[in-house]
């Protein structure tokens, strides 16, 4: 049976949160880096607390480029393995396009890093938007809406993914790496990109013969 993806999005369903989405992500663009962001940065960073350091040091793992997309990798081969390489393959195209997306974003904006605090971790590309907080968002939650449409663990594997992908995005302030608007942004744009590209991978799906 194939794993029916949730109902069609309707345009006018998805136009509103897209816009709002892109309000946001403009507005951390805009906005971003000032004071309000040293403050929060201030606040959350952990440079004088080494258990909290090591936490978030654990979690931002998970939003490294690479683990996320081997981990789409491993949902789309257990796709394939259920004898649905199509929507495999929708997977995998909402992950990687939506992380190049992010990378074009960071070298067409190159906002440098904050220097206020020592950085916790070693990084190596420009500052907005933050690529572990939108990778996490757009992999995670396309992982799970993908694996567990139509069954009762929908909600609850969204739910799950957001929350996992809210905390990645947290960890990279707390180390020292980003700035808050950065993470908002990051968060902003993979729940646009998922908004609008899953619907995609839906019709795709849609088009896979039954077997």
């Amino acid at each position: 049976m194939h794993p029916d993806l949730p109902e069609r999005s309707r345009p006018r369903r998805v136009a509103i949160p897209a816009a709002a989405l892109a309000v946001l992500w403009l507005a951390m663009l805009m906005l971003g880096a000032g004071v309000i962001d040293e403050a929060v940065l201030r606040t959350l960073y952990a440079g004088d607390r080494p258990s909290i350091a090591a936490v978030a040091r654990f979690l931002t793992f998970f939003g490294e480029g690479v683990v996320v997309v081997l981990l789409s990798v491993a949902a789309a081969l257990f796709l394939l393995v259920r004898k649905h390489p199509r929507l495999g393959l929708a997977l995998i195209g909402v992950t990687v396009f939506g992380r190049l997306l992010v990378w074009a974003q960071k070298y067409s904006i190159v906002r440098m890093r904050p220097e206020i605090e020592a950085h916790l971790v070693p990084v190596y590309s420009p500052s907005f938007p933050s690529a572990h907080s939108a990778n996490s968002m757009i992999a995670y939650l396309t992982i799970a809406v993908v694996l567990t449409a139509g069954t009762r663990w929908l909600r609850p594997a969204v739910a799950v993914a957001f929350v996992f992908a809210i905390c990645i995005g947290l960890s990279r302030v707390i180390l020292g790496v980003h700035w808050p608007s950065d993470v908002v942004g990051g968060w902003s744009f993979g729940l646009l990109w998922v908004l609008l590209a899953l619907p995609l991978a839906e019709r795709v799906a849609a088009r896979q013969p039954r077997r």
